[in-house]
Formats: structure tokens, sequence, C-alpha cells
């Protein structure tokens, strides 16, 4: 009887056994008999910042699978990914070391990605970014007040002390000593202020007159149309610059054409030799500037037919023709 009672409580205690060792199974293994088999996809970073074996993938908060192997390659650290089956990502995803709490623990986050955009195969390698490191940070920060102590100690001794309380006894002495000074400039500002208000001074009129404000402004918009006119002045300027450059117009074709300058050269040669030849009295034109004796002979001659035409006032036409002609011929 008591063999069979003992042979009882040793199968309670084996059937408890092997439910804490399925109740521990189940717990490790994430409630499943049997893992399913995901794809793996490579990470290579600078340096994982403690992320090992085992630990999960989030994308968007969701674990999606877990770190299957970190090891060393080629001097760098390389992460192989296990990502649940139907879990698609994107090729433009990318991964990074996050932390997940303050005591250190870390998981590996996967951004979402673009849609319309191909998927990773297996054995791909997913894009990465290397983020801050807790630590790192909080080196910096060490660092940064160790300069920041040398700064104040060094102008703690360009201020002529010791340490960084004389810097506050310097400029505690500088406002006593110059507290009237101070004041006197305080009240100052406060007088110019109080004129300003009043409209006193150029600046106070400026300031509370609208009219002086709109007739500056109207000076102001006058000066704005004075430059748009000199701008526009200066541009059809360069445009006419430009045209004689290139040789278009009277004026261009006189400055750049060869054949232009040349014919103008010509003309002013031909000229010059009609002017000298009417000044040596040369030809018909040259002579009846230069030789008096026509003018003399064309005074003679109307003199003639006066006299021939005060002789034919009692005489008929054809009489009057016949003398006229024997009196110039």
């Amino acid at each position: 009887m008591n063999n069979r009672i003992q042979s009882i409580r040793v199968g309670l205690f084996f059937l408890l056994g092997l439910a804490l060792l399925w109740v521990t199974f189940e717990s490790l293994n994430g409630g499943r008999v049997f893992k399913q088999k995901g794809y793996a996809l490579l990470a290579r970073f600078e340096n994982l910042k403690g992320l090992q074996d085992g630990d999960d993938i989030l994308m968007a908060g969701v674990r999606i699978g877990s770190v299957r192997q970190t090891r060393l390659a080629e001097r760098k650290a390389e992460a192989v990914l296990s990502i649940q089956p139907g879990i698609n990502i994107p090729n433009d995803a990318v991964a990074m070391v996050a932390t997940s709490s303050l005591l250190g623990s870390n998981h590996l986050e996967i951004t979402v990605g673009s849609t319309g955009l191909p998927f990773l195969q297996p054995g791909a390698e997913i894009k990465t970014r290397n983020t801050v490191d807790m630590n790192e940070v909080i080196a910096k920060l060490g660092s940064l007040g160790d300069r920041l102590e040398q700064v104040v100690g060094d102008i703690g001794k360009n201020l002529g002390g010791n340490d960084s309380g004389n810097i506050f006894k310097k400029i505690d002495k500088l406002v006593t000593d110059n507290g009237p000074k101070l004041t006197e400039t305080i009240s100052n500002l406060q007088d110019i202020t109080a004129k300003i208000r009043s409209g006193e001074g150029t600046i106070g009129k400026l300031v509370n007159d609208s009219k002086l404000h709109d007739d500056l402004l109207a000076s102001v918009d006058e000066i704005k149309g004075a430059a748009t006119d000199a701008r526009t002045f200066v541009s059809n300027a360069q445009a006419i610059v430009e045209q004689v450059k290139a040789g278009k117009g009277a004026l261009g074709a006189l400055v750049y054409d060869e054949q232009t300058g040349t014919e103008v050269k010509l003309a002013v040669k031909n000229l010059k030799e009609v002017s000298d030849k009417l000044n040596n009295g040369q030809g018909t034109l040259g002579k009846l500037i230069s030789d008096d004796s026509l003018f003399r002979e064309a005074q003679g001659t109307m003199r003639k037919v006066d006299r021939a035409v005060d002789g034919l006032s009692d005489q008929g036409p054809i009489t009057a023709v016949g003398v006229a002609a024997k009196s110039l011929f």
C-alpha cells in the first residue's frame, strides 16, 4: 500500500516536472511548439552597440523577427536577421540599432520603407544606419564640461584671478564703480525716448508726423522711379552699343564694316578733290566762283537787254524780237 502511494507521488512529481518544462519551453519559444522558419537578411554595421543573438527585430513597433547571429567579418560587424514568413520588407528600408530601455538592452529597428518598391529577397543585404550611442553622448558631455571649465579658468586668469569666482567679483566691481554713469546713461535714454514720443527733433517728427512719413515714402518712390529710368537708359545704351559692335545700323556699319569705311574715305577724298578744284577755279563751277569776269559780262548783257526792251516800247512783237536779237548779237 505504501509502495503504491509512493509510486503515485513520484508519478505526480514527474508529471508536474514535465508541466513546468512545458511552460518554460512555451515561454522561451514564443508560445509555439515549433518555431516557424523565416528567411534571413544580412545587416552590416560599424558597431552593433551590444546587440546580441536573440534580440528582437521591430518594424513600426511590431516584432517581425529576431537576430539569429552576430559576427565580425572584414572589419565590419554583421548581424544575420531572421524575418518571420509573410513579412515583406521594401528594398529601401533601413535597419538601425535602437535602445530598448535605460538598462542598456537593445533591439534592431527597421523602417517601413516605401510602397510599390520590390521586396528584399532571402539572403539580401539590408541598408543600415549608425545611431548615436548613449555612452558616446555621455562621453561627449563630459569632454564638453571639461572644456567649459577650462574656458572659465582661462577667462578668470585673463581678468587677473586664479579661479572662476574672481570673474563675478570683477563684474560686481565693474558695475559698482560705473553705477552713476550707468544711471546717467539710462536717464539720458529716457529723455531721448520722451522727446521722440512728443515729436521733437527730426526723428520724433519722422516717428509721429504721418505726413512727413508719407512724404518720405513718396520721395523714396521717386528715387526708385528714377533708378528704374536710369536702369532702362543704361539698358538701352547697352543695347545700342551691342548693335554697334555687331555692325548693325549706319553707325555700326561705319565703325565695323570695312567696305563702308572704305567708301566713306573715298567719298571724303572725292569731296576734297572737288573743293580743291573749286578753290583753284577749275571747271565751270570753279570759274563761276573764282573768275568775276563772267559776272561782269552777265551784267553787261543784262544792261543791253534792258536798253533793247526800252527801245521796243512802240514796236510789235516781231520787231521787238529782231531788235533784241540784234542788240544781243
